[in-house]
């Protein structure tokens, strides 16, 4: 989709894109830092609840996060090819 709207708009958004893909670059970090602290926060307070499932509460954490880091890089990956497209544009 991204391509799409890139095509659509040629060389005119070009001087925008550094700006914006800096701004989604802030806002794709921020997001991935509070879902992770909330991951970590919950799986704490539902091992302290639980201490006899806190194998299995630290494993689903730790899939949940790897999860949350992999949208993170492609999202990253996203803003970073936007950039190097409008920049050859």
């Amino acid at each position: 989709m991204t391509s799409i709207l890139l095509a659509a708009t040629g060389s005119a958004g070009a001087g925008l894109a550094v700006p914006a893909a800096a701004i989604a670059c802030a806002a794709i970090i921020f997001g991935a830092s509070y879902g992770l602290a909330t991951i970590g926060g919950k799986a704490v307070e539902a091992i302290a609840r639980q201490p006899e499932a806190g194998g299995r509460i630290f494993l689903m954490a730790v899939i949940a996060s790897a999860m949350v880091e992999g949208f993170t890089f492609f999202a990253l990956l996203v803003c970073f090819l936007t950039v190097y497209w409008m920049r050859g544009a």
